[in-house]
């Protein structure tokens, strides 16, 4: 059981990567974006191709990764998101719907069905492990995942509390209007949000691509998974994220302890009981009113 619980903390660095993007969506231009996994794998395949077919080392691959990615977002929120977010409440989810299903069926058509990995592409680092007492084993590539999960997030907080970008995303994310009042461009900000959203979605990618197999259809499941995180931990916080990632991560090792049929599904029913113990309004953040919002058409 304490493998266990230490594989399911490991697993929530991964979801904390994944989920930080979709939070600070969420936080700054209140927009739920459905094809976030979608794109995190998309990400992973350009590393993929990038590696196996022009042979760069992994880590040049992921460098010319995060750029892409990021243009990748800006250009979304100036030509698509931040037009569907004038058409309430209906109109951006459907968007991200079918933009989901456009880069599913994109990468099919380019790269085909075929199961793809980082795996074989990083040496041993891919099956490595050191050996604790107890006759516990830990994953070298699952550990260097956590920790690159801290360092985003903190490289995130540092962002927000101290520089003038993080000033104007934190007054965004406040009140827009008022921010627009002060000189801060909302527009120019947002779309630097989702810059950083995609960026972060790119390394989640990239990050299962090194610990799993991957196909063109990964990413709703993925999109799931950074949900409940953000849900979990808390909407707007990283460091929530982090918490609900590493919860998230537990109850799924635990549940695939006792059965393999129950990786995922205990992870759902943690979830659920969170989100119905929010709805009730016990917890700190009161999940209901983030529905109000989205019911206001501001995400």
């Amino acid at each position: 059981m304490l493998e266990a619980i230490i594989q399911g903390v490991l697993l929530g660095g991964y979801y904390a990567i994944l989920a930080a993007g979709l939070s600070l969506m969420l936080g700054v231009t209140r927009f739920l974006n459905l094809a976030h996994g979608d794109l995190a794998i998309l990400a992973a395949y350009l590393v993929v191709h990038l590696v196996a077919v022009w042979h760069l080392p992994v880590i040049w691959a992921i460098a010319l990764m995060l750029p892409v990615m990021a243009v990748l977002g800006w250009a979304l929120q100036a030509m698509l998101f931040g037009r569907t977010m004038r058409g309430g409440f209906l109109l951006p989810l459907l968007t991200t719907f079918g933009l989901g299903a456009v880069i599913q069926n994109g990468i099919y058509g380019v790269f085909s069905s075929d199961v793809k990995s980082l795996g074989n592409f990083i040496g041993n680092l891919a099956w490595a492990s050191w050996k604790l007492p107890g006759d516990i084993s830990i994953g070298k590539l699952p550990v260097y995942i956590f920790l690159a999960a801290v360092v985003v997030l903190v490289s995130l907080q540092l962002l927000l509390s101290f520089t003038k970008l993080g000033r104007a995303m934190r007054a965004t994310t406040v009140d827009e209007e008022a921010a627009e009042l002060s000189g801060v461009d909302a527009r120019l900000i947002q779309r630097a949000t989702v810059a950083i959203a995609m960026v972060l979605a790119g390394l989640a990618g990239t990050a299962l691509a090194m610990r799993s197999l991957i196909n063109p259809y990964t990413g709703p499941t993925q999109l799931i998974f950074a949900f409940e995180a953000v849900v979990i931990g808390g909407i707007g916080s990283l460091w929530g994220t982090l918490a609900g990632g590493i919860v998230l991560g537990v109850a799924q090792s635990l549940g695939a302890m006792l059965s393999p049929q129950l990786f995922q599904l205990s992870g759902h029913l943690v979830f659920l009981s969170v989100l119905w113990w929010r709805l009730k309004g016990s917890g700190s953040l009161e999940f209901s009113s983030f529905l109000r919002l989205l019911r206001r058409g501001r995400a």
